[in-house]
C-alpha cells in the first residue's frame, strides 16, 4: 500500500521494530537483516517522509518491502509456532481487507487504482497532511504491536480485540466520511 508520503516507509517501521526487539530474545533470523533493512527504510524515508517527497516507493518498493517483512514475520511466526503475530499487520490489514469487501460490493474492478483506503480519505478528502496520517498509522501499528509483546492476556484474544476494534472504527471512520470521496468521484465526472 501506497500513495501518500510517508506510509510505506513509515508504517514499514512500525513493523520492522518489534520484529527486531523479539528478535533480540528469540533470534529467528540473523540479526544483520533486520538492520539493513531498517537502515534502508531510514534512508528512504529520509527522501519519502516529508511534505514534498523526493522519491517514491511505487509498486516495486512497496511489493518489495512487503515481501521483506512478511519473510522476517514468517520466521517468527514458524519458529514461535504464534500465528497471532499476524498482529504486527493489523492496521493495513484490516483497511486492506475491508476496502477490498467494499470495493467488491461497489462492483468495482480491484485491478484499477483507487483512492478509497481509510488513510487515503484522511490526505485527500479531509486534508489531514500526508506526514500526520502516516505518524498516525504508524503510532496505532507500534502501540498494537508493542501492547501484544508486553500484554498479559493470550495472544490470540488480543489478535481478536485488536481486530474486531480495528473494523468498528474502520466501518465508523467510513459512515462519518465516505460520503467526501463519492463527492470528489462526482465533481471529476463533470
Amino acid at each position: 500500500m501506497d500513495g501518500i508520503n510517508g506510509i510505506t516507509g513509515g508504517y514499514s517501521l512500525a513493523v520492522l521494530a518489534p520484529l527486531i526487539y523479539l528478535n533480540r530474545q528469540l533470534h529467528f533470523m540473523d540479526m544483520p537483516f533486520l538492520y539493513v533493512t531498517g537502515l534502508s527504510l531510514l534512508v528512504f524515508c529520509f527522501f519519502n517522509f516529508r511534505k514534498k517527497a523526493k522519491c517514491f516507493a511505487g509498486d516495486v518498493g512497496s511489493i518489495t518491502i512487503a515481501f521483506i517483512l512478511l519473510f522476517a514475520l514468517g520466521k517468527l511466526i514458524l519458529q514461535t509456532g504464534d500465528f497471532s503475530y499476524i498482529v504486527f499487520l493489523a492496521v493495513y490489514g484490516v483497511d486492506s481487507v475491508l476496502t477490498i469487501c467494499h470495493r467488491i460490493q461497489l462492483h468495482e474492478n480491484l485491478g484499477k487504482a483507487h483512492r478509497k483506503h481509510a488513510y487515503q480519505l484522511m490526505a485527500n478528502e479531509l486534508k489531514i497532511p500526508h506526514v500526520q496520517v502516516s505518524l498516525f498509522y504508524m503510532a496505532i501499528q507500534l502501540a498494537i504491536s508493542f501492547g501484544m509483546i508486553f500484554c498479559q492476556i493470550n495472544h490470540y484474544v488480543y489478535l481478536g480485540i485488536t481486530i474486531i476494534v480495528l473494523m468498528i472504527a474502520y466501518l465508523l471512520f467510513m459512515k462519518k466520511n465516505y460520503h467526501l470521496h463519492e463527492a470528489y468521484l462526482k465533481s471529476r465526472q463533470s
